[in-house]
């Protein structure tokens, strides 16, 4: 699973590692304990342009379905299976056409029988930015006028699958994170066929746990209220 992750970099450069024609200046500051139902930035193609307009935006992590009464299932779902994303409510509309990437500089996991695990902190060995594969949602408050700008939440989740290589000593899940060839058609909303691309990409994740390198981190990582480099130093 993912239920922590690191991103280091401000918008600007993520939006020009990922070729983001519009950065908002709401985004999210660099954090080294992103947590579920806190806001993130991720990347995605607006299906509202012809061509669809790649942009960066801050989102809530934990997804919100277009049909849920409250924004309270979110801090359920910040993971998605991919084995079962295409069949699952929560996820399946999402899939259809609106795909995210969510740049990481790592991200957390931990290691160990219940009440005695060890985080460990987990990212590209060259120091380039990791992405991951996942879904978004728009979810409009009820409660709200019809011209309140915040009627509307953003909300996105991280997908899944199980681990590899070193990694499964750690945990059984990963993050599923996506090869760059598979970046444009994953985020395109007019791709057809999503629940084959999800398996492609899917099936391609193996290649960049070949590109990571890991180790045990402090405690610390552990309360959300820590955030600082700190936390990815070696225990």
């Amino acid at each position: 699973m993912c239920g922590r992750f690191v991103v280091a970099r401000v918008g600007s450069e993520l939006a020009s590692v990922l070729h983001a024609e519009i950065v908002p200046d709401d985004l999210p500051s660099p954090s080294f304990n992103i947590a579920p139902t806190a806001q993130a930035t991720i990347v995605l193609d607006s299906a509202k342009t012809e061509p669809p307009t790649r942009r960066l935006a801050s989102a809530r992590w934990g997804l919100v379905p277009a049909w849920a009464k409250d924004p309270s299932v979110g801090a359920r779902a910040f993971n998605a299976r991919s084995e079962e994303a295409a069949e699952k409510p929560t996820f399946r509309d999402a899939l259809v056409s609106r795909r995210a990437v969510i740049p990481a500089s790592g991200y957390y996991e931990w290691q160990g029988a219940t009440g005695d695990k060890t985080p460990h902190f987990i990212r590209p060995e060259n120091g380039e930015p990791l992405f991951f594969a996942g879904l978004y949602e728009w979810w409009k408050d009820p409660s709200r006028p019809a011209d309140d700008p915040g009627r509307w939440l953003l909300t996105f989740t991280i997908l899944t699958r199980s681990a590899v290589g070193g990694l499964a000593e750690i945990h059984d899940r990963m993050p599923l994170m996506i090869d760059a060839e598979y970046a444009d058609v994953w985020l395109d909303p007019t791709t057809e066929y999503p629940a084959d691309l999800l398996d492609a990409v899917a099936d391609a994740a193996p290649s960049v746990v070949d590109t990571l390198t890991w180790f045990a981190v402090g405690s610390a990582v552990g309360n959300v209220r820590n955030d600082d480099p700190s936390l990815i130093e070696p225990a």
